[in-house]
């Protein structure tokens, strides 16, 4: 259902009430188990989904992005020098919503002392979450001490620059705990400097030399559609999440295994699994078979799908439509008015339901089964503060149909709720005494949310 701006703006205080402040007090320590999977913290799924936005740049709006993060819950907001975004409404924003900024080069940028002068105040005021490298240098070459770099060009540039970008924040007293977040599209190097590790190992014969520090973390833009795999298929999001050389997308292998343009080895497949890892795009534009309503629900299931598979943090493009770039309202969660679009709206829903005021000092274990669980099936146990378990399914049959299974909790428990994002915020079944539910799972999340007598 279309809604205006008017009545979206209406339910903003709705969505700041499902914003996790940070620093919130409350903390459990859960009781131990032994056998089962432990569940993760509520809140630090929350805080891997993210968006790219230019906050005041490109007709944004302070007041506006304000508002929109308020509402879908987003934690953090993918931006550079490019925005030309004065630092006071970058705090402003995290004063008013919570949401960090990763703070990069971006689009051919090179200035590091602004970058690195702009990021402290941010730091100061808790508002910063990373600092990134230069956004796809293949598509946006950049000049380095003098040197033309990326594109078709030699690399060499654009390797000196990050190891300089490294070297600054590591050296910075203000700066240096902070996580550096590589250069995207690392993949398509020319000539092979090393982009595909985040420290250059011995004996990998690059160009640059054994020991040249880039990053900490690997950072790709695996959007969940490529040229080369067109249309929607089952496990559209669970495949392109994968760090494997099974990913049909612009993936981790194709970046850090074996670089896609001229296959410089990069990791095993073994090292690739357990590498710190973050998306700063990704997305499926609206068109053809692709409705809003797909993409709505694409976009659940992104989240989820790169979370559990391990990527720390995930960067939806684009959070609005920009003024330049007016063909992009394809791919955004809210129009160039600011109105939302279903996306805005079910997230809105996801992050209401699983907000939580608190943390998780020691996320319990828990015995559960999914019976008949078939590979498009896919499940994430979350624990809020107050003890609560939120255990997450979605179903990925992107080309049609749907699964029946069985949730079985291995104990009675005195209330289970089921909630669906894609029909609104509260439960549409509810339990009572029960050790299992039966859910039917098609293309988006179901959450089973299950607490003990007692719990809060």
């Amino acid at each position: 259902m279309s809604q205006t701006r008017r009545q979206f703006l209406q339910q903003t205080a709705i969505g700041l009430a499902a914003t996790l402040p940070l620093g919130a007090a409350r903390t459990i320590k859960a009781r131990a188990h032994t056998a089962g999977t432990t569940a993760v913290a509520a809140g630090d799924f929350l805080n891997s989904l993210g968006v790219c936005s230019s906050i005041t740049g490109r007709g944004e709006t302070l007041a506006g992005t304000i508002e929109v993060l308020r509402y879908t819950g987003i934690r953090f907001v993918r931006c550079g020098l490019e925005d030309r975004i004065a630092v006071g409404d970058m705090i402003r924003l995290h004063e008013q919503t919570g949401a960090r900024i990763v703070y990069g080069l971006l689009s051919g940028g090179t200035n590091l002392d602004r970058l690195l002068r702009e990021a402290r105040p941010l730091a100061a005021a808790g508002a910063l979450l990373a600092i990134e490298g230069n956004n796809k240098p293949n598509n946006w070459g950049i000049t380095y001490e003098g040197q033309a770099g990326g594109r078709n060009d030699s690399w060499l540039p654009v390797a000196r620059l990050q190891r300089d970008l490294y070297k600054g924040v590591k050296g910075d007293p203000v700066l240096r705990d902070y996580p550096v977040w590589n250069i995207s599209e690392s993949g398509a190097q020319t000539d092979n400097v090393g982009l595909q590790f985040l420290t250059i190992p011995e004996g990998a014969e690059t160009l640059m030399p054994p020991g040249t520090a880039y990053a900490d973390f690997a950072n790709c833009h695996n959007y969940i559609t490529h040229p080369s795999w067109p249309g929607l298929h089952d496990n559209q999001t669970w495949r392109s999440a994968s760090p494997d050389r099974d990913c049909p997308v612009d993936g981790l292998y194709g970046n850090y295994g074996r670089t896609w343009r001229n296959h410089f080895d990069g990791y095993s497949t073994a090292e690739l699994l357990t590498l710190p890892r973050v998306t700063t795009e990704t997305g499926y534009p609206v068109g053809g078979e692709v409705t809003e309503e797909i993409q709505a629900r694409l976009f659940l299931n992104l989240y989820l799908s790169q979370f559990k598979r391990r990527w720390s943090h995930t960067a939806i493009y684009l959070l609005r439509t920009r003024s330049n770039e007016p063909a992009h309202e394809r791919y955004a969660i809210f129009r160039m008015d600011y109105a939302p679009k279903q996306a805005a709206h079910y997230l809105h829903n996801l992050t209401t339901i699983l907000a939580d005021s608190g943390s998780v000092a020691v996320p319990e274990r828990m015995d559960y089964s999914i019976s008949n669980q078939p590979t498009t099936v896919h499940n994430l146990l979350l624990q809020k503060s107050d003890g609560t378990f939120e255990l997450v399914l979605w179903g990925e049959r992107f080309a049609g149909g749907s699964d029946q299974v069985m949730v079985n909790l291995g104990v009675m428990y005195d209330t289970i709720n089921v909630y669906d994002p894609t029909r609104g915020a509260s439960p549409v079944q509810t339990a009572a005494g029960a050790d299992s539910i039966r859910l039917t799972l098609s293309n988006h999340p179901m959450i089973v949310e299950f607490r003990m007598a007692g719990q809060r």
